[in-house]
């Protein structure tokens, strides 16, 4: 397997040319993101990424985690490349410093989360579920839940899970079984749950459970159910893990991918019930689970651009080292490198062009999270949630996810047969990265997400108001003929998905089936014009740099070709998408159950 390293200059570029990382460090409590602090954090976090997890990432698929007389052990090295990570801080760095985290933005945890993810996506998985618990924890959670669990989980000494699912309960949520019967200040947690990434493991000494359950007479459905804090050791008075509670790992599952990480089976109540405490109010669990949700949405959607660099990497690699046939036009040489072949650098250029364009997303998407936490006015606060990370998450999980898999097969593609070939790593990061798009709500609820909670539910003027901003800021772009034809390609585009959004308002008014119907390629659309509106932007900004002599010139002048590639190969597919969002949903609901 082809070894990682970060793309540290694109990862900088996104963050200072086009995330806004400037704006991000003027919000109060940030003040401390300068460049230079940033740029030390992106070195030393591509050094742990680089020569901590990536080595242990295929010995660990080859290894898998292993669960052994009700023990789960994961792969050698796992736990010690934890308390490297955990030593060097990097659980706590987006968090509350009044609880030991580091307070630094969102956005600059965004390209540590690719790091991590990129170099051994399994490992990543464990402080991924952390982090989401924290965030729920610091929301939602009691002064007294925050006192006893925040210091440790930012700390990452302990870890979190996300309990939703059960065997009868997976997308409809409101179908959970297990049971939650109050007793004095706490509750006694019955029930089994599915699953569960790394519900149990050997790095920390005690587990934090965020489970879903159902109180007695609470009303059925989504509406009836509660959000739970459950440890899998009690803590004594000293706030020290004490009684191990009623709970336990009943098995591991065996997957496609992600072998390093531990998917548990956990039995809650085998005796007289776990001891869990509630969150909030009864009856609104599911309202504070999606805390928990939409940032590993957000981060989930970070491990499609990660699985996709790493496998844009080695395949780049491999191109410049297979030797096969000649070149097309020197037929009298010898064999050359794959790289030299028109088809490979298609392909490749294909797969850098969507990376790039879909990180940038990402990492916007991170910055209007800050700004919708700490932007100064609450007006100001409210549109960048609204117009920002509202809008843009789904995008992020679902198109950032599905290029995840398509880019990972490219690359199996690029190696040929050895592609097909466990020991070149290629069908590793194929086989991990098919599990983005379906968990955390998979891509087809993340399109009805979109365009029910996104689009309908504004009637349109969300979608509306990103692409008249779309169209000024791509118009006003300067530059070469490359640059403006990139910027008109946009332009051109995002009027597509202006008449495909009025086309959907429209629909969904009077039939909601045809909108639903419509929604994956309707996202697909979104999320192709934004990414192309980011690149025309990538294109200006480099080529300003290139004319200034500021920055690596090959670096520079690739980000304009990137960009014209972008608006040449995948730009045009918005035509298409237009025609399967606004024509395809009759052809879908013709269909019989039978035929189908």
């Amino acid at each position: 397997m082809q070894d990682y390293r970060a793309p540290i200059e694109d990862m900088r570029f996104v963050l200072t040319e086009l995330a806004g990382l400037d704006r991000i460090s003027t919000l109060a409590g940030y003040e401390d993101a300068t460049p230079d602090l940033v740029d030390a954090i992106l070195e030393e976090a591509a050094k742990l990424a680089g020569n901590v997890l990536s080595p242990i990432n295929q010995s660990g698929d080859l290894q898998k985690a292993r669960f052994e007389n009700g023990v789960v052990r994961t792969p050698d090295g796992f736990a010690g490349a934890y308390r490297q990570f955990v030593d060097g801080g990097w659980n706590a760095l987006p968090f509350d410093p009044e609880y030991g985290g580091q307070g630094l933005p969102w956005l600059v945890a965004a390209p540590l989360t690719e790091m991590w993810n990129s170099a051994n996506m399994a490992f990543a998985l464990c402080p991924l579920l952390t982090q989401g618990a924290v965030e729920l924890l610091q929301t939602h959670g009691s002064k007294s839940q925050k006192d006893q669990y925040l210091a440790k989980l930012i700390a990452g000494e302990w870890t979190g899970t996300m309990n939703l699912t059960e065997p009868q309960a997976g997308t409809d949520v409101g179908a959970v079984k297990t049971r939650a019967q109050p007793e004095g200040d706490h509750y006694r947690i019955t029930g089994q749950k599915i699953y569960i990434t790394y519900g149990e493991h050997d790095f920390t000494d005690n587990i934090i459970h965020m489970v879903l359950a159902r109180t007695p007479g609470a009303p059925a459905g989504p509406k009836g159910i509660s959000l739970f804090v459950v440890p899998k050791f009690l803590l004594d008075e000293n706030g020290s893990p004490a009684k191990h509670n009623d709970l336990r790992c009943v098995s591991i599952e065996h997957k496609l991918g992600i072998n390093g990480s531990p998917t548990c089976v956990m039995a809650y109540g085998d005796h007289e019930g776990a001891v869990g405490y509630l969150i909030g109010e009864e009856n609104r669990g599911l309202e504070y689970m999606f805390t928990m949700m939409n940032n590993a949405r957000l981060t989930v959607g970070i491990q499609g651009i990660a699985i996709a660099e790493r496998a844009y990497q080695q395949a780049r690699a491999f191109a410049f080292e297979r030797v096969q046939s000649k070149e097309i036009d020197k037929p009298g040489g010898g064999a050359a490198a794959i790289i030299k072949h028109p088809d490979v650098r298609r392909m490749l250029a294909s797969m850098k062009c969507q990376v790039e364009a879909a990180r940038a997303i990402a990492y916007r998407a991170s910055a209007e999270l800050d700004l919708a936490k700490r932007a100064p006015e609450e007006n100001a606060r409210q549109g960048h949630q609204v117009d920002g990370i509202d809008l843009l998450t789904p995008l992020v999980k679902a198109w950032s996810t599905d290029l995840g898999v398509e880019i990972a097969s490219t690359g199996v593609q690029v190696h040929g047969g050895m592609g097909f070939i466990e020991e070149t790593g290629a069908a590793q990061h194929y086989r991990d990265a098919r599990i983005t798009p379906i968990y955390e709500g998979t891509n087809g609820v993340q399109a009805l997400d979109l365009v029910g909670r996104k689009i309908l539910r504004y009637k349109g003027e969300t979608a509306r108001r990103f692409c008249a901003r779309v169209i000024d800021e791509t118009a006003a772009l300067k530059g070469s003929e490359n640059v403006t034809a990139t910027a008109r390609s946009v332009g051109e585009a995002t009027k597509i998905l202006e008449q495909a959004t009025d086309w959907l308002v429209e629909t969904g008014s009077r039939d909601l089936r045809k909108a639903a119907a419509s929604a994956t390629p309707y996202l697909r659309l979104f999320a192709t014009v934004a990414g192309g509106w980011q690149m025309a932007i990538a294109a200006a900004r480099a080529e300003s740099k290139l004319a200034n002599s500021d920055g690596d010139p090959v670096f520079m002048a690739a980000k304009v070709k990137t960009a014209a590639f972008y608006a040449d190969t995948v730009l045009p597919q918005c035509s298409g998408l237009m025609v399967s969002a606004t024509k395809g949903a009759d052809s879908t609901l013709a269909f019989t159950d039978e035929e189908l």
